[in-house]
């Protein structure tokens, strides 16, 4: 609630939270998992995701959740109208566009006339770690970024703010409860596979711009657990200018 407060800048009464939420409406179609969905009292729902590594095609993957999460929140029969405002939150540890700003928010809008709005009720905003910006958010949101991108140590540091406060206070209180702490050896393990996940679709990812990757290929990328291996196809990935280029130095 705090957060999302934080970063729209209005006050919400109070929001229900669903964690790791999957959601799959066809095999033959790409399913997602979303890390923390939540609603408010109007109804209006929010996706937050952690990203940690640039994809190339970010823009299409937040236009892709917006869809996905559309699905769920209009029966049949109903009416348009009652399709409530959703909002698409990715905290990105790199600057997704390179303007060095800690805030990026997108609505759609008319390209003849900048008074008309679509008001189709979907905001996509991605914040970035590496802003510069200071003097144009607020001073909670680039000590919130910054405690996002510190590491171990620096995390446990005084950031001089409440929320930033409150976080570390949640997480060392998770850290020094034995009941907890099996959860918490089991949520360092999903961080790991997140990471290796995500590592995984970046590679993928920079290959599909180089055209159709071959099943097996695909396959063999896919079960490669390794991240220093992983992280090496990436770089190759990048460099490559085809597929065959990519197969051949891998």
């Amino acid at each position: 609630k705090e957060l999302l407060e934080l970063v729209l800048g209005v006050s919400i009464e109070s929001v229900q939270v669903n964690k790791e939420k999957s959601i799959v409406y066809h095999p033959e179609f790409k399913g997602i998992r979303l890390d923390v969905v939540a609603n408010d009292t109007k109804k209006t729902h929010y996706n937050v995701e952690m990203q940690a590594l640039s994809h190339s095609a970010l823009g299409r993957r937040t236009r892709y959740y917006h869809s996905q999460i559309d699905m769920e929140l209009i029966a049949a029969g109903k009416k348009y109208e009652e399709l409530p405002d959703s909002f698409v939150i990715f905290i990105c540890d790199f600057d997704p566009f390179g303007y060095e700003k800690y805030q990026y928010s997108f609505r759609n809008r008319c390209t003849e006339s900048a008074e008309a709005e679509l008001d189709d009720g979907n905001v996509t905003i991605l914040l970035s770690t590496k802003g510069k910006n200071k003097d144009e958010v607020s001073d909670k949101l680039v000590k919130f970024l910054q405690f996002a991108a510190a590491d171990l140590d620096t995390s446990k540091g005084d950031f001089g703010d409440e929320f930033v406060g409150k976080l570390q206070q949640t997480i060392q209180k998770i850290k020094v409860n034995r009941e907890m702490g099996e959860r918490f050896m089991i949520w360092e393990e999903m961080m790991e596979q997140a990471k290796i996940d995500g590592k995984v679709e970046s590679v993928l990812d920079f290959l599909s711009e180089l055209g159709e990757i071959p099943e097996e290929l695909e396959n063999i990328i896919e079960s490669e657990r390794n991240s220093e291996v992983l992280m090496g196809w990436m770089k190759i990935a990048i460099q490559s200018r085809s597929i065959e280029e990519f197969t051949e130095n891998m």
